[in-house]
């Protein structure tokens, strides 16, 4: 079977695109913002959260992405080590989500120490539920994927059909399919994984209902260039 969530456009894209941005840093390593935010645009859209993206989701223009951008940056911004933790992200956007007021959402992650049948059946959970999934990609040994290394982006599909399992993926403005297994199964030391959404209430995780300080050991680079 296969089941894919409703995503948004910006143009042409697919989603958003860090290659938009003006700011150097942003461009090398905003993806955990640019995940965040096409999450939020997602939520707005069609989760009935217009709280988390403080313009029309129904029209998202590439201005208005580009300033919501700027805001995440002070959540998931990039930094010297890169967004390399699954709870590094889960810690900003629940700082986001709590500053807005929203209506609490459990966030859970996945570490890629898992099995990839554990990371396939949270993936599905996570889709069936209708919730993307925020996925963590570090260093992998097949070269066709250094795209997604060192990477954040959004999972909003999978396949079951068959012996295999794909999870469709969304980053650069675009979609591709790709097989779990070979994109789980890295062949490195060290491991990225996923982040579960939940509305509170719904299964385990951590329930965001006021805001937290910014841990400290996440230093960021230079502030941006002025455009």
């Amino acid at each position: 079977m296969r089941k894919e969530l409703p995503h948004f456009s910006v143009g042409q894209s697919y989603g958003g695109n860090q290659e938009w941005f003006l700011e150097r840093w942003m461009r090398i390593g905003g993806c955990g913002a640019v995940t965040a935010c096409d999450l939020c645009i997602y939520l707005a859209k069609y989760k009935a959260m217009p709280g988390l993206y403080p313009f029309d989701a129904n029209r998202v223009s590439r201005e208005d992405y580009l300033a919501f951008g700027r805001i995440m940056r002070a959540y998931l911004g990039p930094r010297l080590l890169g967004i390399h933790k699954t709870q590094t992200f889960v810690d900003g956007f629940g700082d986001y989500l709590a500053g807005t007021g929203a209506r609490p959402v459990r966030l859970r992650g996945i570490s890629g120490e898992e099995d990839v049948e554990t990371a396939s059946a949270a993936i599905r959970e996570g889709i069936d539920s209708g919730f993307p999934v925020p996925y963590l990609m570090l260093r992998h040994r097949d070269e066709e994927l250094q795209d997604y290394t060192w990477h954040w982006f959004l999972l909003n599909g999978y396949d079951d059909s068959g012996d295999g399992f794909s999870v469709k993926a969304v980053t650069y403005g675009e979609s591709r399919w790709l097989d779990l297994r070979r994109l789980w199964r890295t062949g490195r030391r060290k491991k990225g994984g996923c982040v579960l959404i939940r509305p509170a209430g719904a299964g385990d995780g951590v329930p965001y209902a006021v805001a937290r300080r910014i841990p400290s050991d996440s230093a960021r680079f230079p502030e941006p260039d002025s455009p």
